[in-house]
């Protein structure tokens, strides 16, 4: 395993004093051109995002967020049925950005939420537009609660010929959840 994943807390403690994660997301973009390490990353509602903030200022890598041409809808109902529309489908969605160097970078780590039990249309968008042969992909997998489903399946197909290191998963706060808690308490307070 890459030296880079390996920092202990007390060395990544340098790059995050004094940073409120919640309240500066990380850039769309730092390409400086000097990492061998790239983040890149789509996040909805922030989680996957912060972990991509970290992980960029902790290994001092370039940052790119994956973004699709036309934005997913706002509205919480909105986005899952189109996501489902996606992945039923077999969609890849426009990239806003696509990255030209792609194969400078030794180790990208991919970080993604998980959509419907899958990893996201937009990320498979971004996978299949480049080579990731001989580039090690390390997936950072953010979900709320029904774990990683098909994702890691569903990316090393997406990306052939890429070394897969071991995912970091974390469960993290969602929307569904929010709403699902909302509504049971408006109705019982009735």
């Amino acid at each position: 395993m890459d030296d880079n994943i390996n920092l202990s807390r007390r060395e990544l403690l340098p790059f995050l004093a004094g940073i409120s994660l919640l309240t500066q997301p990380a850039a769309a973009a730092i390409i400086t051109g000097q990492s061998d390490s790239l983040v890149a990353y789509h996040s909805r509602s922030g989680n996957t995002r912060v972990i991509a903030g970290i992980l960029q200022r902790a290994l001092q890598a370039d940052l790119h967020e994956i973004l699709p041409q036309t934005p997913y809808p706002a509205d919480y109902l909105q986005m899952v049925e189109q996501a489902s529309d996606e992945r039923k489908n077999g969609f890849n969605p426009p990239l806003l950005h696509d990255l030209a160097e792609i194969k400078r970078y030794k180790t990208i780590y991919l970080g993604y939420p998980i959509w419907g039990m899958s990893l996201p249309a937009i990320v498979r968008s971004f996978l299949t537009r480049h080579d990731f042969s001989g580039i090690t992909i390390v997936p950072f997998i953010t979900h709320g609660g029904y774990g990683i489903g098909d994702s890691l399946v569903v990316l090393e197909k997406s990306a052939p010929g890429a070394h897969l290191l071991a995912p970091f998963i974390m469960q993290a706060d969602q929307e569904r959840q929010t709403m699902e808690k909302t509504l049971d308490w408006l109705v019982a307070a009735r």
